[in-house]
């Protein structure tokens, strides 16, 4: 199982330390680094030093939004598994993500569990879709 490098994009402080330490203590994960609005999101992402396997991002941030770096994190050149985690994880909210690259669109309040099984798919190399990993 390899080690996972993630980005992670929340604006509030004790949810971000809450799930660096669950993802740093549950999953093969390092946090290498954060941002709390769109524009430092983009900003790190778009630096060709800054490569990481995960980026995980929150909706509504601090300033802009989480559908503003999944769209410009799916128009960069190297490609990285992109997560939505948030409150408003709606079926319309789910597939506006999809459709702007996300990977995956997991729920804050009852689907940490499923976050962390997908990151620990992906460091065993899979996809993170389970049934599909076992096909691959």
């Amino acid at each position: 199982m390899t080690q996972l490098k993630a980005f992670i994009v929340e604006d509030s402080p004790v949810i971000r330390e809450n799930l660096v330490a669950a993802l740093e203590e549950m999953a093969p994960i390092r946090v290498i680094g954060n941002a709390e609005d769109e524009s430092s999101a983009i900003d790190w992402l778009s630096r060709s030093e800054n490569r990481c396997d995960l980026v995980v991002v929150d909706i509504f941030l601090k300033s802009g939004s989480g559908l503003g770096v999944l769209k410009a994190a799916s128009s960069l050149p190297v490609q990285t598994k992109l997560v939505v985690l948030s409150n408003y994880a709606t079926p319309d909210m789910r597939r506006k993500c999809l459709e702007l690259g996300a990977d995956r669109v997991f729920d804050k309040s009852n689907e940490i569990d499923a976050l962390i099984l997908y990151c620990c798919r992906l460091a065993d190399g899979g996809t993170g879709s389970g049934e599909l990993d076992a096909l691959a």
